[in-house]
């Protein structure tokens, strides 16, 4: 089959090389992220995989059907940039990676939890720099600390797991509740009351219609002042101007943020030689207790090594019943 990536950056192609020779497929890796102007680059393939910054619109999907393409691989779990209705409408199949490495991304939250709160990465600079103060860079234990997951799926449940090594106290909040989190000794309980008891919350959940800037302004105001808050899910389950307000007011005391709603005209690319222009991005940049990465929470080799071949089966499963 022959196949289009979007989105490709320079450390993926190695990863689908290594597995071509046991594939029948053949890849055109484009750096370019699909949208209406590079849609046409997917014309003759009958296979576009994608990433998750990639706008799988109503418009583009019906220009990719035009165009003769067949099958949506996204490479990533989130579905949220593609419109299914659309899709199953244009007869047009999506497959995903729903379980490439939780670890990677509970392990990040984890440490985006560590670094605000022991401030390594303020620490490193000032040493560096000659300056051993320790002004500035008090933390806390988290043994005994109150942790709320939003989301125990695979990822919140291997989140749950290093927290509880921790001695950390859970409390979750899931539609579905998952044994094994009840099994470490997680504690289920109402969003209000997660919002309410916990010292940081950490969000693992889908981006839908549900949770969309669940993290508003009402939410926010029922979290403990000094809350620590970290995103490792999708960038608008966050209102990020209700977030930038509780900053402001030194409600919110920390906040770690691998994802942001409007990340797709930033994450992934070497902007250092251009201004940007995202008002609000900056504004985040300049509070001291913020940690912004770039999306990099599943950025380990065992998740791109999965990646790879889920992808890779997704295609070939796709090819033999077509």
């Amino acid at each position: 089959m022959k196949i289009a990536m979007f989105s490709c950056q320079a450390y993926e192609p190695p990863f689908f090389k290594s597995y071509l020779k046991d594939y029948p497929h053949s890849f055109q890796f484009y750096e370019a992220h699909l949208n209406l102007h590079t849609v046409n680059l997917a014309k003759e393939y009958s296979i576009v995989c994608c990433f998750v910054n990639d706008d799988l619109s109503a418009n583009v999907l019906t220009k990719l059907a035009e165009n003769g393409t067949q099958l949506i691989a996204l490479r990533c779990a989130g579905f949220n940039n593609v419109d299914l209705e659309k899709a199953k409408a244009l007869g047009l199949k999506v497959v995903n990676v729903p379980a490439y490495s939780p670890y990677a991304v509970a392990e990040h939250a984890v440490a985006l939890i560590q670094t605000l709160n022991r401030k390594t990465h303020r620490a490193y600079n000032r040493i560096r720099e000659g300056n051993f103060s320790l002004n500035g860079l008090l933390g806390f234990d988290l043994y005994g600390s109150t942790v709320g997951i939003i989301g125990t799926g695979l990822i919140g449940s291997r989140f749950a797991h290093i927290m509880a090594g921790f001695g950390c106290k859970l409390l979750a909040y899931d539609i579905l509740e998952n044994q094994e989190c009840h099994d470490i000794g997680v504690n289920y309980v109402t969003l209000n009351e997660l919002y309410q008891a916990s010292d940081i919350i950490s969000i693992h959940c889908p981006l839908t219609q549900a949770t969309l800037h669940m993290i508003n302004e009402q939410a926010i105001a029922q979290m403990k002042p000094g809350i620590m808050l970290i995103n490792t899910s999708r960038g608008a389950v966050i209102d990020t101007c209700a977030v930038i307000t509780g900053l402001k007011q030194q409600h919110i005391g920390y906040l770690g943020m691998d994802v942001y709603e409007e990340e797709s005209n930033l994450f992934f690319e070497d902007l250092s030689d251009v201004i940007i222009t995202d008002d609000v991005f900056a504004r985040l940049l300049t509070f001291p207790n913020v940690l912004i990465t770039g999306h990099q929470g599943y950025f380990t080799r065992q998740a791109l090594d999965q990646i790879a071949i889920t992808t890779l089966e997704n295609i070939t499963a796709f090819a033999e019943h077509n």
